[in-house]
């Protein structure tokens, strides 16, 4: 399967205006086992940002194309950012909490999560509160396929 060139994906919009920064990004399932291992595209418009939030599945990624803008949290305050381009591998075991931007070209990333409870992440509101958790379920959604 060509990742950068494939008309057969089935792409989500996930987009908040709820929030003060601007949050627009899209996501392709690729595949899902029984066993919790999921496989994911995310692609981020220019300069927009994904929801803050946790891991709670061991996460592997690999940016694609374009830079992954990444800025990290540790109890609650900014501990650092970083710029992820075409061609950065990262691993992270399940706690992480950061917020992740396009560059000014976007970015398309691939995730491979490891998740045997079901659980993928927490969406966080800026206090660092729980405001939803994503599930294998909810990749098994409609939406999704």
């Amino acid at each position: 399967m060509d990742l950068l060139k494939n008309d057969e994906l089935k792409w989500n919009q996930f987009k908040d205006d709820r929030f003060d920064y601007p949050i627009d990004y899209w996501g392709a399932l690729l595949s899902m086992r029984n066993d919790g291992h999921v496989d994911v595209l995310y692609r981020w418009e220019p300069n927009c940002y994904c929801h803050f939030h946790r891991h709670v599945a061991e996460t592997t990624s690999t940016v694609l194309a374009g830079e992954l803008h990444v800025i990290d949290y540790e109890n609650g305050k900014e501990a650092g950012r970083r710029i992820r381009r075409a061609g950065d591998y990262a691993h992270k075991a399940p706690g992480d909490v950061h917020m992740e931007m396009g560059g000014p070209q976007g970015a398309l990333v691939m995730f491979n999560l490891y998740a045997p409870d079901g659980k993928l992440a927490e969406q966080l509101a800026p206090d660092g509160s729980v405001i939803r958790v994503t599930t294998v379920e909810d990749m098994k959604s409609s939406r999704w396929r």
